[in-house]
């Protein structure tokens, strides 16, 4: 018997709990031997998110900047 079919037939004889554990495991173990590309790729084509919101800066209308707005910040602080 080869030594996946003795996984196999262990694993059969199991409760559906412990098998998710066992797919778990497998799961993790192939996580750990896969190679890590995806993490370097994206540390290389990291933009900022001012970079990424570029376009939307400036396209809308709101209020002034009430921090240089001097009738706003009158009475700030007093009680």
């Amino acid at each position: 018997m080869s030594l996946v079919q003795t996984i196999v037939e262990k694993l059969e004889n199991l409760p559906p709990e412990k098998q998710q554990e066992v797919l778990n495991f497998v799961e993790l173990l192939h996580l750990q031997i896969a190679p890590d590309t995806d993490l370097s790729q994206e540390d290389e084509t990291a933009e900022s998110v001012l970079t990424k919101a570029a376009q939307f800066i400036g396209c809308v209308e709101g209020p002034a900047d009430l921090s240089t707005n001097k009738n706003y910040l009158e009475g700030y602080g007093r009680s």
